[in-house]
């Protein structure tokens, strides 16, 4: 009867430490990937933070470079107003040293673009033709005669030499301030991307950090079973140990009780005379009747 229970109780005892044997089995394998989704993490992480300062550094391109664009901006302005201002004193200075007579030279080159679109867009007979290339001819003259006369005053040459000066120096700072929005454009363009970059890595992190999480708990599930299985094991041990015990003593005191009732068949025997073999005799010794 205790040899069946004790046989029972260790198949139990072996099938829960199977149990233990595969909660471990287990719980180690979450841990692992708890290692890898910790390791992406971090690996995000530090994308993240590196896109972050590369993005800063290009922000403070972009801004250095976006205050030289306002300052060649400014400077510019300044040329083209200045440019204006002495484009208004050579206008002034025509109209006063310019001959008074006759048609003056804006309106001689009006009349001619005006004759120039409309033997371009009208059909004339030939005489018509001949007498408006005449007329453009004569008007050309005319534009010629008054600007060799505003080349040959000096007041004037010079104005308009000023003038074309601070023309040349404000389309040069112009030149300047589109290539230095294209650099600083270029700049910003790097920046946003590496912010979306960072963004990217950021979100991943998070990602990497809620299956961390997942996989951490489902890890601590296996390893509380595996405990419990552990503890349940071990009180079975406790268990089978005593039965064990009380079966080896058991047994004793059956073979004891045995040798006993052996001894005084025995020892009758060899009261009334009987020859004892060395078999009998060693089972009176061990029952200590001798």
């Amino acid at each position: 009867m205790i040899e069946n229970i004790l046989q029972e109780l260790v198949d139990k005892r072996n099938r829960l430490n199977n149990l233990v044997d595969d909660h471990k089995r287990k719980r180690d394998k979450y841990n692992q990937s708890a290692k890898r989704w910790a390791r992406d993490r971090t690996e995000n992480n530090d994308k993240t933070k590196n896109n972050i300062i590369n993005a800063n550094t290009h922000k403070i391109k972009r801004d250095d470079i976006n205050s030289k664009v306002q300052e060649a901006k400014k400077e510019r302005d300044l040329l083209n107003r200045e440019y204006n201002k002495m484009a208004d004193e050579v206008n002034k200075i025509k109209q006063e040293r310019l001959p008074k007579e006759g048609i003056s030279l804006n309106r001689l080159k009006h009349d001619h673009k005006k004759m120039e679109f409309k033997q371009m867009t009208s059909v004339l007979s030939p005489d018509k033709e001949r007498e408006l290339i005449d007329s453009l001819g004569q008007i050309q003259e005319q534009i010629n005669a008054r600007e060799k006369e505003l080349e040959m005053n000096d007041e004037i040459r010079d104005a308009i030499q000023k003038a074309m000066k601070a023309k040349d120096q404000a389309e040069q700072v112009h030149k300047r301030v589109n290539e230095l929005a294209e650099i600083a454009q270029t700049e910003h363009d790097q920046m946003v991307g590496l912010y979306k970059d960072a963004n990217n890595s950021r979100r991943s992190a998070d990602d990497a950090q809620n299956k961390f999480i997942e996989t951490k708990e489902l890890a601590d599930i296996e390893h509380n079973n595996h405990i419990f299985y552990i503890r349940q094991v071990h009180d079975y041990d406790k268990v089978i140990a005593g039965l064990k015990l009380k079966f080896r003593k058991a047994k004793k005191e059956k073979t004891e009780s045995i040798v006993k009732q052996q001894a005084e068949e025995i020892y009758e025997r060899f009261k009334k005379g009987e020859k004892l073999s060395t078999e009998d005799l060693m089972c009176l010794q061990k029952a200590g009747y001798l």
